[in-house]
């Protein structure tokens, strides 16, 4: 599998430094709104062992760890808090995953900034997962009959989406889903699903599932150059 490429190939090419310049760097402060929720703000609530890589600059070691709801990756120096500057040519790998800061667009357009896990890369295509947060408010004292109210809730949301030429789609994560947005391929999909077993709720085996499709698609007599080329667009 072509995983992580790009970014090893900038790790091998760049010095390594221990502390991180200011340059890449902007003060923020703490959030304590949710302290009381169930849950976490945070991919991992520690500071990993991490690499931060400024294209112009080289690579860093330090610690971080990634803030969901303010979609950050946060580093603290001296009891003051900052999160790495948010730019397309800045890079980050956290406990082996692997953060870049991508300028995407849906296809109607709409833009879609922010942090993304790459996971998969080919020379056609690359699957990222994206975390976010469903947000639960406590249940109000005054509209509670009885017993203890329900308290705030935070639950991680792990979308993966394929991408090309910078533009994203969401990968359905149900078996009646996916077929119907893969549709022309729906047949061999189905038998490729029954034969491999393959679960939606498993990373390694959606990867599977779009290199199958991405197989189907070359072994076309005129192959498209798009894997997203008339997909649904509902993104």
């Amino acid at each position: 599998m072509k995983k992580i490429l790009l970014f090893l190939s900038l790790i091998s090419s760049s010095l390594i430094f221990s502390q991180l310049p200011k340059s890449l760097l902007t003060p923020i402060e703490k959030t304590y709104t949710y302290d009381e929720y169930e849950g976490s703000i945070y991919m991992k609530g520690r500071y990993k062992e991490s690499s931060v890589i400024d294209e112009k600059s080289g690579t860093y070691d330090t610690k971080l760890k990634y803030n969901i709801l303010t979609d950050a990756l946060e580093y603290t120096s001296n009891s003051e808090l900052f999160e790495i500057t948010k730019s397309a040519k800045i890079h980050a790998r956290i406990d082996g995953d692997y953060f870049y800061y991508c300028n995407f667009e849906t296809q109607r357009g709409m833009e879609r900034d922010g942090y993304y896990i790459l996971v998969e890369l080919t020379d056609n295509y690359r699957i990222y997962k994206k975390y976010t947060l469903k947000i639960t408010d406590p249940e109000p004292k005054k509209m509670v009959q009885a017993g203890t109210p329900e308290p705030g809730r935070l639950r991680t949301i792990i979308t993966y989406l394929i991408e090309e030429n910078g533009i994203i789609m969401e990968l359905p994560m149900k078996k009646k889903d996916f077929l119907a947005t893969f549709s022309d391929k729906e047949d061999e999909l189905k038998q490729y699903l029954k034969k491999e077993s393959i679960r939606f709720k498993k990373e390694e085996d959606l990867i599977r599932l779009v290199a199958r499709y991405n197989a189907l698609k070359n072994a076309d007599a005129t192959p498209s150059q798009s894997l997203l080329s008339n997909r649904g667009r509902n993104n």
